[in-house]
């Protein structure tokens, strides 16, 4: 386990244990599966980047405080420059940027996200989350799966999906894609 993810489940289960609640109370509360949470507090699995979104909601903490423990700061915009955005690092295959990582009190999460090549010969890893997503492909070819149906997208290429339903994507054709990704 990274040492980010570490410092992510520390600040967790700080959060949690300011306002007194176990890990199962947090975990029914927001609707995840009670073991799959505790699988996440231990550390044995990564958190999911959405279910983040939710914790930080929850606890009106800003997503970026809770990533990285620095606080967020902006209020009227946030300017991100080109190759300035952030690097979440949440699974091994993905490499997500938070475009709007300073902006305080954002209705949603936008990233610049990169599947690697390697994703296309596994098995696609499936993932849930509260709320709803925005994906608008760049570069590359992507699949996607959603509620078991699976979909080839293309650069210009988006889809708006419910994200309670398992979902999760892998590039094609041996090379990277670059997707926008908005969790909402």
């Amino acid at each position: 386990m990274s040492e980010t993810s570490r410092d992510i489940i520390e600040r967790v289960r700080v959060l949690r244990e300011i306002e007194a609640i176990s890990a199962e109370t947090l975990a029914a509360e927001l609707g995840f599966d009670p073991g799959e949470y505790n699988r996440w507090e231990a550390g044995e699995a990564d958190f999911p980047i959405g279910v983040l979104v939710e914790i930080a909601a929850r606890f009106k903490v800003d997503l970026t405080e809770l990533v990285s423990g620095e606080p967020s700061r902006l209020k009227t915009f946030c300017v991100t420059r080109a190759g300035g955005a952030p690097e979440v690092s949440r699974r091994p295959m993905y490499t997500y940027r938070n475009l709007a990582y300073n902006f305080h009190r954002k209705k949603a999460e936008p990233f610049m996200v990169e599947a690697s090549a390697d994703t296309e010969g596994k098995p696609l890893s499936l993932n849930t989350h509260p709320g709803q997503e925005f994906d608008y492909v760049l570069d590359g070819r992507l699949l996607i799966s959603v509620g078991g149906h699976e979909i080839e997208l293309g650069p210009g290429d988006c889809i708006y999906y419910d994200s309670t339903e398992p979902h999760g994507m892998k590039a094609l054709d041996g090379n990277n894609a670059r997707f926008l990704a908005f969790i909402f």
